[in-house]
């Protein structure tokens, strides 16, 4: 057992791993083929998939410090680059896909789900060992929104008013990083502007296990509200979920969207440590491959007293 000083948890010893990328799915309505990043364990079997979804400009190469920390500790982790990513040209031009691009990204990982058993073939000695019934979705920001969506988060299209529910029966939690909270009169006029997709969302209809981790630091430019927006997808959803917040936590959360992240304004190496034990725990949880670690981090966190987060459950 590995001891991690930050927390005071305990945890398994991590394992090498293996990274393959870009496998590119073909998806011509899309506009663009979908380039996918598998990264996983060199050993195990029946290793369960985390499904994630980059914050917005990001792509398959980034979030390393967290997928790296999963896959070397049992966990598949698949990455995509979505549309709206620097590394496209879609949202600085006039395209119509833009104001769909919320959609897009569901749809990027529905494909996903649909072609894993292509995916488990194309990375060398993976094959036979994926779990493809232990599935959870996470993500960062705009990830974390797509996440929620696919465990049930309703989303109202800002373009046509349906409101569409776009959950997947294969996805069995959800961990949102950092994510959006409700819409309405909340919103700036930036958010109006740049990302209309959070007019309207209802988490009434998330009732699949859910870990949100928000900064209580993190000043969005995106609601009126403060960092407690980022606590809504817990707040104002059903029973059966888990909030860590993060004590000085910025919207980086510490820098767990790359190593040494340009990006990152409250760079902390402890507390993306910090980060990355409380969901590898809560992974490992709702996975059901072991449940000790989360037990023992309600145990240090819940009391309120730990310096670096709180956790609490409902």
């Amino acid at each position: 057992m590995t001891t991690y000083r930050t927390t005071g948890l305990t945890g398994p010893a991590s394992t090498p791993t293996v990274s393959v990328g870009p496998l590119i799915l073909p998806a011509p309505r899309r506009g663009e083929d979908l380039h996918v990043r598998v990264s996983a364990p060199v050993t195990g079997t029946r290793l369960p998939i985390v499904l994630f979804a980059h914050g917005f400009g990001s792509n398959l190469d980034g979030y390393a410090p967290l997928v790296d920390h999963w896959a070397s500790h049992g966990f598949v982790v698949i990455r995509a680059t979505h549309l709206d990513s620097r590394r496209l040209d879609v949202v600085a031009r006039d395209d119509p896909r833009r104001p769909h691009l919320w959609r897009y990204r569901v749809q990027d990982m529905r494909r996903i789900l649909d072609d894993l058993d292509v995916l488990e073939a194309s990375v060398p000695g993976l094959a036979g060992r994926v779990d493809h019934s232990r599935v959870v979705a996470a993500g960062h920001s705009f990830g974390g929104q797509t996440a929620g969506i696919l465990v049930g988060l309703r989303v109202t299209d800002p373009v046509t008013g349906t409101t569409w529910d776009m959950s997947d029966h294969r996805v069995m939690a959800a961990v949102q990083l950092a994510t959006a909270g409700k819409g309405g009169d909340e919103l700036t006029p930036f958010a109006l502007e740049h990302a209309p997709w959070l007019r309207g969302q209802d988490f009434a209809h998330v009732t699949a296990p859910c870990l949100v981790v928000a900064g209580d630091e993190d000043e969005l430019p995106l609601s009126t509200r403060g960092p407690s927006w980022t606590t809504d997808p817990y707040t104002l959803s059903p029973g059966g979920k888990s909030l860590l917040t993060v004590h000085g936590g910025q919207h980086s959360l510490g820098g767990i969207s790359g190593y040494e992240a340009a990006e990152t304004t409250d760079e902390d190496p402890g507390r993306v440590a910090f980060v990355q034990q409380v969901t590898l725990a809560y992974l490992r949880h709702v996975t059901g491959t072991d449940h000790s670690d989360w037990e023992s981090a309600k145990a240090v966190l819940m009391d309120g007293s730990h310096p670096l987060g709180r956790l609490e459950s409902k």
